[in-house]
């Protein structure tokens, strides 16, 4: 079985190809879901962030108060620090539960491929879970168009988002794949699938 990582910046197209992937039959670990589910109320890493940074971060209900969690973490690189080792950790720990319950489904098929859909794979380390690492890559401009009309964002907010996201030449470099997802939707799942083909063997579903 392979792990493959797939990332993209914002506006690339990396949930495009995800949900691609899932109308294929792949299995998809969703680090963003995982993300949300272990800051769930009763989770550990809750209870780690509240000791942290204090009940203050909590809702009336219990739940999680993202806003003022974020607030409290990027007022300081100690902050941000805290927020990463305790988040990570927990998202690193499911990661490795999932693959794990996937490798025992899949044991049977030689060549399973199961996929890990990360926004900061590199950035967070993640990639280190994989065993080949695919990125939806666009230009800059295309990005910015994209991301105004579906976030009705302005060109410099969606700038400043970029720019504090790790450039295309570094992920490009550290890419096993790059998939151009600069034309249509058909061209970009072309991509995908002579991409499974070569992982494959040929046995796309």
């Amino acid at each position: 079985m392979k792990t493959i990582g797939l990332t993209g910046g914002i506006g690339t197209g990396k949930s495009t190809v995800s949900r691609y992937l899932t109308t294929k039959g792949y299995k998809i670990i969703d680090a963003d879901r995982i993300a949300r589910e272990v800051v769930e109320p009763g989770q550990p890493a809750l209870k780690a962030l509240v000791e942290e940074f204090g009940s203050g971060i909590l809702l009336e209900d219990g739940s999680l108060n993202r806003r003022e969690l974020a607030r409290l973490a990027f007022a300081s690189p100690e902050g941000k620090a805290a927020l990463d080792r305790i988040t990570h950790g927990a998202i690193f720990a499911r990661i490795e539960e999932l693959q794990l319950q996937y490798a025992a489904e899949l044991e049977k098929t030689s060549d399973a491929v199961i996929f890990l859909d990360v926004p900061l794979l590199f950035e967070t380390g993640f990639d280190r879970k994989a065993d080949l690492v695919w990125v939806v890559d666009v230009p800059d401009e295309i990005r910015v168009q994209r991301v105004v009309l579906r976030d009705d964002l302005t060109d410099e907010e969606v700038w400043a988002r970029i720019k504090n996201q790790m450039s295309r030449e570094e992920k490009i470099a550290r890419a096993d794949v790059v998939l151009d997802n600069s034309g249509t939707p058909e061209e970009l799942y072309a991509q995908v699938d002579a991409c499974l083909n070569e992982v494959t063997g040929g046995d796309v579903k």
